[in-house]
C-alpha cells in the first residue's frame, strides 16, 4: 500500500534532507523501505548499524539512505549538517524517528534551508481509499483505529491487545526520553480520562481535581502527549488569538480506536483526525 505522502517524499529527496516524524508504529520505517530504488537502511539503535553511522562507512552506491532514531546520537544535527554538506548526491537522506524528531527539531538552527519535514498520520478514509470502500474504512477506523497494523488486520481484540502495548511503550520509554516524569501511573490515568471525554471541551480545574495535582501540571503532561502524538488540540475559534488559547479545547486522539462513548464521539475523532492530517499536509 502506498501511502499518500510517498510521492512528495520522493521529490524532496532530490535536493534536501527530509525529516519524517509521527507516532511510534505508524509506518515509517515501511514507508521508507519502499520509496523505490536501492535503500540503506540504518537503525541507531541497533548497535552494529551505530557503528556504521558513527564511522560514516554506510553505502554510497545506494540511492538513499535512511537513518532512523539518529535524534538518540549526541549534537545529532550538527552531525547531519556536516554529512549533508560534504556528501554527494545521491545517496540521498531520509531521517526518520518517533514523535521525539519532531520535539528536538525544534532546537537551534543547524539544518536551516537544508531540511524539509513531513508528519506520518495513521490512516484515513482517503488514504485507503484505493482498495477499501468508504463505509469498510470507516468502520475500521472506528472499531480498531488507523495504525496500519490494527487496521489491516481489522480484528478488534488484536486492536485492544496491541493498543495496551503501544500505549507502554510510548509512556515508559518514550516520555522517559523526552521528560522524566515520576508519576507514570497518574499520566496513564489521565489518558483514560481523556477517552471518555473526546468531543467535549476539557476543564484544566477539572482534571487537576480529578488526579490531585496542580493545573500547571496537567498543562504539563497534556503538551508532553501532545508531543508524544497520543492527543492533539483543537481550540474553539476567536479572532483574538490570545483569547482563543484562553478557552477550553477539546482534546481528539491519533489513535482513533482508542476513543470510549457513543458512536457521535468516535466519529467526531475520525472527522478530526482526518482534518488534522490534511492540514497539516498543506502545511
Amino acid at each position: 500500500m502506498q501511502r499518500s505522502l510517498e510521492p512528495f517524499i520522493k521529490q524532496d529527496l532530490v535536493n534536501k534532507l527530509v525529516l519524517l516524524s509521527g507516532p511510534r508504529q505508524v509506518g515509517k520505517t515501511t514507508l521508507s523501505q519502499q520509496l523505490g530504488g536501492t535503500t540503506s537502511y540504518l537503525n541507531y539503535d541497533a548497535r552494529a548499524h551505530r557503528k556504521i553511522l558513527l564511522s560514516q562507512t554506510w553505502d554510497r552506491s545506494c540511492e538513499t539512505v535512511v537513518f532512523d532514531e539518529l535524534h538518540k546520537m549526541r549534537r545529532w544535527k550538527s552531525w547531519l549538517k556536516g554529512v549533508f554538506d560534504t556528501e554527494k548526491r545521491p545517496p540521498a537522506i531520509l531521517v526518520t524517528g518517533s514523535a521525539k524528531l519532531d520535539v528536538y527539531r525544534k532546537g537551534g538552527d543547524s539544518l536551516a534551508g537544508r531540511h524539509f519535514v513531513y508528519r506520518l498520520h495513521p490512516l484515513t478514509v482517503k488514504e485507503v481509499s484505493s482498495f477499501l470502500s468508504s463505509e469498510e474504512a470507516l468502520k475500521r477506523l472506528i472499531d480498531v483505529g488507523g495504525f496500519p497494523e490494527p487496521f489491516l488486520k481489522a480484528d478488534p481484540v488484536f486492536a485492544k491487545r496491541w493498543r495496551r502495548r503501544h500505549l507502554d511503550v510510548v509512556l515508559r520509554q518514550d516520555l522517559m526520553d523526552i521528560q522524566p516524569v515520576r508519576d507514570i501511573k497518574s499520566v496513564e490515568v489521565l489518558v483514560e480520562i481523556l477517552r471518555e471525554r473526546v468531543g467535549t471541551p476539557v476543564s484544566y480545574a477539572s482534571l487537576a481535581e480529578d488526579l490531585q495535582v496542580s493545573i500547571n501540571t496537567v498543562k504539563h503532561w497534556l503538551e508532553v502527549l501532545e508531543n508524544l502524538f497520543v492527543i492533539f488540540p483543537v481550540r474553539p475559534y476567536h479572532r483574538n488569538v490570545a483569547r482563543s488559547l484562553l478557552k477550553e479545547p477539546k482534546y481528539y486522539f491519533y489513535d482513533t480506536g482508542a476513543v470510549e462513548g457513543d458512536s457521535g464521539a468516535k466519529l467526531e475523532n475520525v472527522v478530526a483526525c482526518a482534518f488534522q492530517a490534511e492540514l497539516q499536509f498543506h502545511e
